[in-house]
């Protein structure tokens, strides 16, 4: 069970990275940095807004499944 757990966290964590750069305004490596020099902040529409609410629910079965992993492994 515990293997699962952890084959679990590692699919969830890649999937979170994945999406918080994704996120990512900037078109260059720069934006990934933090490097962009727009500070105007706008709506999430269309794509962004489903970005990021996918971002909080895996977010949100990332930290479910870390503990899970703590309390079996105890």
């Amino acid at each position: 069970m515990q293997s699962y757990i952890d084959i679990a966290l590692i699919i969830t964590s890649i999937a979170l990275i994945i999406s918080v750069v994704l996120q990512s305004k900037g078109a260059g490596l720069g934006g990934l940095a933090g490097g962009d020099a727009g500070g105007v902040f706008t709506a999430r529409r269309g794509i962004e807004k489903t970005l990021y609410w996918v971002t909080v629910v895996l977010s949100i079965v990332f930290f479910i499944l870390a503990i899970i992993s703590v309390v079996i492994s105890q």
